[in-house]
């Protein structure tokens, strides 16, 4: 159902959705006229904008138990689903980070990415239990 929607204007994959008959287009075109609303407030022309990526990844899992026969209990996984969807405007590329175009800087050994500093030990304050018994 997501696949339906890839890369295509966002107006007509709203309509898209609500012609489909399954439980999920419903949330999946409610996600979607929330991104178009987030577009709209950011001044973006909704004529122009296209879905570029759309991802279902697994969210948290609720664990349940329901109760058996002789004192025993299953388990019940209830999943949740993380919905992301990205809308972009027609003719302008992706916000992508750059990246290095030459092996030269890799082959000399230059890192790229900056590192973070190394924590201080910090001693502890107060008595061991060797201290306190010595006492």
């Amino acid at each position: 159902m997501i696949n339906a929607i890839r890369r295509k204007p966002a107006a007509g994959a709203v309509s898209t959705l609500a012609t489909l008959n399954k439980k999920a287009a419903r949330l999946v075109e409610k996600g979607l006229k929330s991104a178009l609303a987030n577009a709209k407030v950011k001044g973006l022309e909704e004529s122009r904008l296209i879905v570029s990526e759309v991802k279902a990844d697994g969210g948290p899992v609720l664990k349940r138990f329901m109760a058996r026969a002789m004192g025993r209990a299953d388990e019940i996984l209830k999943r949740t689903t993380h919905l992301t969807i990205v809308l972009r405007e027609e003719g302008k590329p992706l916000g992508l980070p750059p990246q290095a175009t030459s092996g030269e800087e890799k082959a000399k050994g230059e890192k790229t990415k900056p590192q973070k500093p190394k924590k201080q030990k910090v001693a502890k304050q107060g008595k061991t239990r060797k201290a306190l018994a010595a006492a």
